[in-house]
């Protein structure tokens, strides 16, 4: 079976671009005869299209990205698999995923959120996220690479590491994270938060709500942001770097850099809802936070971007669920907990690699994938 891989190749340091590739050496390793293309070049796609051949083609999104990774390729007559992350709702191209013999999804929340919506697929089929359990390893505290990570971010001999990586802080439950490390005082070791947020002109208002969050918290020399640009190259030894990954996130698809923690043997703070309800074991390999509030939206306006002219509004009847916020209290209990037990932290994060590598590993997918498509043949 030849398969084409479609996502933002050459893939820059994100979630789908990562998503994509990893799907794609996976498949190599095992042996599928692939190749991989740009989801947005049309040349590049129509010249695989006909010298490829491609039997599948399979494209990572979501539900806006269904003209580059669905109607394209069908156009040429060739059999397209989307598989998608959900962004809290469905605003358009229904029909189009209503219709769809076979679509993939990394997590169950996903499915269910896309039912809500109305899509009604022949067949959603969960498939995870792979990781790369090769680079994202657990390391020595004494790895040079790991000490200078933690030099170079501040951490101070003593310190404990408590780490959220997004494109912003608030998303991934940073602001949550800071209420609770405010209020543990001095019943826990000296701590340092670092938030390795991407410089991006979305997020610089968020980013700046966040730094004036801690200032007001009065943690604010306790606390980094750090807003440069990383190559996934640095990525593991980051995570390999923290004590605590905190990922209480607010909309979580899947949740790579909780899975990525996980594999560096890191114990993980998330939120009991969406996927990491999939991903993660509260009490083994992770603490999940209660929701303490569920954001409700009626709408929102979109445009070119969704398919749709600029400034386009969409009305959600019932409204739908934007996103949610983890119990601040909880989080505070848990970090407490795993920043005072150096043995908790060890038993729970060789818990989560053991998990990550059974699961996650991106071969693992790989061959998930291709179980899936043998099953599905239209």
């Amino acid at each position: 079976m030849k398969i084409l891989v479609l996502y933002h190749h050459p893939p820059a340091p994100g979630g789908l671009p990562t998503q994509g590739d990893l799907l794609y050496r996976g498949l190599l390793e095992i042996g599928v005869d692939a190749c991989a293309a740009n989801l947005r070049s049309d040349l590049e796609k129509e010249w695989y299209y006909r010298w490829f051949q491609p039997d599948v083609v399979v494209g990572i999104g979501f539900w806006g990205d269904v003209p580059d990774i669905v109607l394209h390729p069908r156009r040429f007559g060739l059999r397209a698999v989307p598989w998608l992350l959900a962004d809290g709702y469905v605003a358009n191209y229904r029909d189009v995923l209503d219709g769809m013999p076979l679509m993939l999804v990394p997590s169950d929340w996903v499915c269910e959120t896309f039912a809500r919506d109305g899509i009604r697929a022949a067949r959603s089929v969960t498939l995870p996220v792979g990781c790369d359990t090769d680079g994202f390893i657990p390391r020595q505290p004494d790895d040079p690479k790991v000490l200078a990570v933690r030099e170079t971010l501040g951490v101070c001999a003593g310190e404990l590491l408590v780490l959220t990586v997004g494109g912003d802080a608030a998303s991934k439950g940073g602001r949550e994270v800071m209420e609770a490390l405010a209020s543990l005082g001095d019943a826990v070791p000296p701590w340092r938060y670092v938030c390795k947020v991407w410089p991006q002109p979305r997020t610089a208002v968020q980013n700046q709500l966040d730094v004036e969050l801690a200032a007001a918290l009065g943690i604010e020399d306790r606390v980094c942001f750090q807003t440069h640009l990383v190559s996934r190259n640095l990525m593991p030894y980051l995570l390999a770097a923290c004590d605590v990954y905190a990922g209480p996130s607010r909309l979580e698809g899947f949740g790579m850099p909780q899975v990525e923690a996980g594999a560096c043997g890191k114990p993980v703070i998330g939120i009991r809802a969406m996927a990491m309800l999939d991903t993660l074991v509260h009490g083994e390999t992770a603490f999940l936070a209660e929701v303490a509030e569920t954001i409700h939206i009626n709408g929102a306006v979109l445009g070119p971007e969704a398919g749709f002219e600029a400034g386009h509004q969409v009305v959600f009847d019932p409204p739908r669920v934007a996103d949610y916020r983890a119990s601040s209290q909880d989080i505070a209990g848990y970090l407490r907990r795993l920043l005072t037990d150096p043995g908790l932290r060890q038993r729970m994060g060789a818990a989560g690699r053991r998990r990550v590598v059974e699961h996650y590993d991106y071969r693992q997918v790989a061959r998930r994938l291709m179980a899936i498509l043998t099953e599905n043949p239209g």
